[in-house]
């Protein structure tokens, strides 16, 4: 399987929303221009998937390149999968069965590698 390259740290949505005022006095959030950024990147970058539309169950493959070592790893493939479903990479991350993930530390050069692995409906997910 070829594999997809995302170049630049991969931000945590978690710590890029803004409580705003909202209507009828209510507050909602938004995305900050970090995340944004990162999304407008993400989809600029992606070549391999974008529009493939995969509406089957999958395994995501996935290295991710921190600059540092105080970035999450959990955080990242949440961010990943919103990016995937923006870009219809995937047509839901409620899709996603299983993630093999790892994290590795490159402060100069920061990414996401990944590969999209259809799973067999035959396949029993459950044992």
């Amino acid at each position: 399987m070829e594999t997809e390259i995302i170049y630049g740290q991969i931000i945590a949505k978690a710590n890029h929303y803004l409580a705003v005022p909202g209507n009828g006095g209510l507050r909602r959030i938004i995305k900050d221009d970090t995340i944004r950024k990162y999304e407008q990147s993400f989809s600029e970058q992606c070549v391999l998937y974008k529009d493939k539309h995969i509406s089957e169950r999958f395994k995501l493959h996935v290295t991710v390149w921190h600059g540092s070592i105080r970035f999450d790893l959990d955080n990242s493939l949440k961010t990943l999968l919103d990016c995937l479903q923006s870009v219809d990479a995937i047509m839901d991350d409620n899709l996603c069965f299983s993630i093999d993930a790892e994290k590795r530390l490159d402060k100069n050069n920061p990414r996401i590698e990944f590969w999209i692995e259809i799973i067999n409906e035959q396949t029993n997910l459950f044992n």
